[in-house]
């Protein structure tokens, strides 16, 4: 597709998901709660789930989406799930040190990524900007092979690049905890913001 069009996409998905929402809040409580480890595959399926929006909109397939919408309504619900698993973890972390925490037990990628895509999945606001505003500012019609896999990098770069700041503010601002009762308000506000995260899934 053409240069114009790709930086018109670029820009207003950048502008989109750099704005807070659901997948935001779900990266940085993480990271905030969790620390880093973890971070880059579950927002690897964050961004997945970007991709299967746009795919449904490139494909016209909207109405196919409405259609399988018991299947996508159990992926929310499961993804809703995991985040509240998340924040139950979370709140419940002991209050240590940072520099003293014990390891905590790794979570399988696998898990992460399928939460972080099942969280997208479920996200009006991911919906709501591939399948409605979308095709105001291209034209769906008219989109390659060649320009579907430019918009697919495309989207995975501008999301890389915005996940990735996210995540970095998040692991600086968690170094500056140090004290139990800092660490304690801190996983307790973060599993809140997680857990409100997956009530904003599984309300809509």
């Amino acid at each position: 597709m053409d240069l114009a069009g790709l930086l018109l996409f670029s820009s207003a998905l950048f502008i989109a998901a750099a704005s807070p929402g659901p997948g935001i809040a779900a990266i940085v409580a993480r990271v905030l709660g969790r620390g880093p480890k973890g971070a880059v595959a579950f927002s690897i399926g964050v961004a997945l789930g970007d991709v299967v929006w746009l795919s449904f909109a490139i494909l016209g397939l909207a109405a196919l989406a409405q259609a399988f919408h018991g299947v996508f309504l159990v992926v929310k619900y499961l993804g809703a799930a995991y985040l509240l698993y998340i924040a139950y973890k979370i709140w419940t972390a002991p209050a240590v040190p940072q520099d003293i925490e014990a390891e905590a037990r790794a979570e399988h990628p696998a898990k992460l990524l399928f939460g972080g895509l099942a969280l997208t999945l479920g996200n009006p606001k991911v919906m709501v900007f591939y399948l409605a505003l979308l095709p105001t500012f291209l034209d769906l019609t008219r989109i390659t092979p060649l320009g579907f896999a430019e918009l697919v990098v495309a989207t995975l770069t501008v999301l890389g690049v915005v996940f990735a700041g996210y995540i970095a503010l998040a692991a600086r601002a968690r170094r500056l905890f140090t004290s139990p009762r800092a660490i304690r308000i801190l996983n307790r506000t973060t599993g809140t913001v997680m857990a409100g995260a997956a009530a904003a899934v599984a309300a809509r």
